[in-house]
């Protein structure tokens, strides 16, 4: 089964999004707001682990243009070589946030990111996807209607 995003649009590593979306929710469920950033991450790296989600931590990503490395950043993970996440333990996510993670795709390999905030009343998880692989996605999925 394919699922769709509200503009019509194939979605990015479907399964896996749903799979580590799951592992977002246990663990608020689980441990709530209000606790430090390198708690949520702690239990991530188990929830990895007891999963077998192939992951590596704080990595060190190169920023490049034209070919060109320009400099790097670090993520908080990489997930199955192909997912950035991003954590965040605030009570409200400012908007630099979401144009972090969104500059971590436009200068990275990686197509999918997600920015999760586990400090606020409500697990917010914000899922952005490279402009460059929405626009492959597009052509796939006009080629599949064709």
């Amino acid at each position: 089964m394919t699922i769709f995003t509200k503009k019509g649009e194939i979605l990015l590593y479907e399964k896996e999004s749903y799979f580590v979306r799951g592992l977002f929710f246990k663990i608020y469920n689980e441990l709530g707001p209000g606790h430090k950033e390198s708690v949520y991450s702690k239990a991530l790296v188990q929830e990895f682990k007891e999963s077998k989600v192939p992951f590596e931590s704080e990595k060190h990503l190169k920023i490049i243009r034209n070919k060109e490395i320009l400099g790097t950043f670090r993520v908080d993970f990489v997930i199955w070589d192909k997912m950035i996440i991003e954590l965040k333990a605030l009570e409200f996510l400012p908007i630099i946030s979401e144009r972090q993670i969104q500059s971590y795709l436009s200068g990275s390999k990686y197509k999918l990111a997600f920015l999760v905030n586990f400090g606020a009343k409500k697990l917010e998880i914000i899922r952005k996807v490279n402009d460059k692989a929405k626009k492959s996605a597009i052509s796939a999925q006009s080629a599949l209607f064709a």
